[in-house]
């Protein structure tokens, strides 16, 4: 499913950004130009770091940056945001963030299967490679594409 959300549009490479609000901004940016989230959505990201801390930033180097559905997310998608250099979004356990996944879900429940696919490739230490190392975003999907295909023919 996760192959299915995120789109070549939706990952963007190489992003420099000034700090963790703006790396927020450009990593919500494709979704917002293909009008999958709105931006209140973005906001609310944003003004949900600010009360409840870096929570997003589930594991070393990665934060899965979202609102609640009803602050603007009008369909399912991920985006993926590679920046360079990493920044501090002030998670003392896992910064700095080199990988923001941006995640538009209109719901509560349309986003589970995809959000354990991503569990699962971010366990695979070549998704990290991969992530570092393209230089066109068609290969990071492609990675996913074949991880996902991968693990349904294991299964």
């Amino acid at each position: 499913m996760i192959e299915k959300i995120i789109k070549q549009d939706l990952i963007k490479l190489h992003v420099k950004a000034d700090d963790w609000k703006d790396a927020i901004r450009l990593s919500a940016q494709p979704l917002l130009d293909d009008d999958i989230v709105t931006s209140n959505y973005v906001d609310e990201i944003i003004n949900s770091v600010k009360e409840y801390g870096p929570y997003f930033v589930i594991a070393p180097h990665v934060a899965l940056a979202h609102a609640p559905g009803k602050a603007g997310a009008k369909e399912l998608a991920m985006g993926i945001t590679v920046l360079e250099p990493a920044i501090k979004f002030h998670n003392e356990d896992n910064d700095p963030v080199s990988y923001v996944f941006t995640l538009s879900a209109p719901d509560n429940n349309s986003h589970l299967k995809a959000m354990q696919e991503l569990v699962g490739l971010l366990t695979d230490e070549k998704f990290y490679q991969v992530l570092s190392d393209s230089n066109e975003s068609s290969e990071i999907l492609q990675f996913i594409q074949d991880s996902v295909l991968k693990n349904k023919v294991e299964k």
